[in-house]
């Protein structure tokens, strides 16, 4: 049977596990491909004990797809979570961290086909000395480590109408313009179009800038 999806915890106290029971509770109406939960096994169920009609079982990822149709999967990531709805304490980081490198050591063992990251709460990483500016960047250094090969990461944002990929993420909007370049422009373009064309099959992927400048420089007459 494939492998399913690992699924991020992402900040316990957040809406992550809300968010997993719903989509859990609606998998066959949604026709929804497998995926288990990296999370603490007994907090999951303290949560879950609110919500009607969502079983637990804590699994081994392997045994995901097998289960999912009848219980949650849930995958211990060792971590004790403590935090409440709302109330996001010291358990919060170690877990959504924990569960983030679980999740990309499954999937480069072959344990997981992909993973879906639930939202974090960056100001609750920092506080705990989290050194990466968001999801996005902390990824990339995983997979880095795991596979020994750097690479620039790349964010997008997709609808079926409209695909969008910010050239700078995870900054403060005044250092934007310092960190753009030709360089990191045209380097972001090329990942685009090149996963455009080889992950959602379109053949010929347009792509168009967006200025910073909302009026894109007034043809090139500033004024201060």
């Amino acid at each position: 049977m494939p492998a399913a999806l690992a699924l991020t915890l992402g900040e316990p106290a957040g809406i992550g596990p809300d968010i997993t029971f719903a989509a859990w509770r609606r998998r066959a109406e949604l026709d929804l491909p497998p995926f288990y939960l990296l999370a603490d096994p007994e907090f999951i169920a303290r949560r879950a004990s609110r919500i009607p009609e969502v079983a637990i079982a804590v699994i081994e990822p392997l045994a995901a797809a097998a289960t999912f149709a009848g219980a949650l999967p849930v995958v211990d990531i060792g971590v004790s979570v403590t935090a409440e709805p709302g109330r996001p304490d010291r358990s919060s980081a170690p877990a959504a961290i924990a569960a983030i490198r679980h999740a990309v050591a499954d999937v480069g063992g072959g344990r997981a086909a992909a993973i879906v990251t639930n939202p974090i709460a960056k100001n609750i990483l920092y506080q705990s000395g989290f050194a990466e500016p968001g999801h996005t960047e902390y990824l990339a250094k995983l997979a880095e480590a795991q596979t020994g090969i750097a690479a620039l990461p790349v964010m997008m944002l997709w609808s079926p109408e409209l695909a969008v990929v910010p050239v700078t993420i995870h900054l403060p909007l005044r250092e934007v313009p310092a960190r753009l370049s030709i360089d990191l422009i045209v380097e972001t373009g090329r990942i685009t179009a090149r996963d455009l064309r080889e992950r959602f099959g379109i053949a010929r992927p347009r792509l168009a800038v967006a200025g910073l400048n909302p009026h894109a420089g007034e043809a090139g007459y500033t004024r201060r």
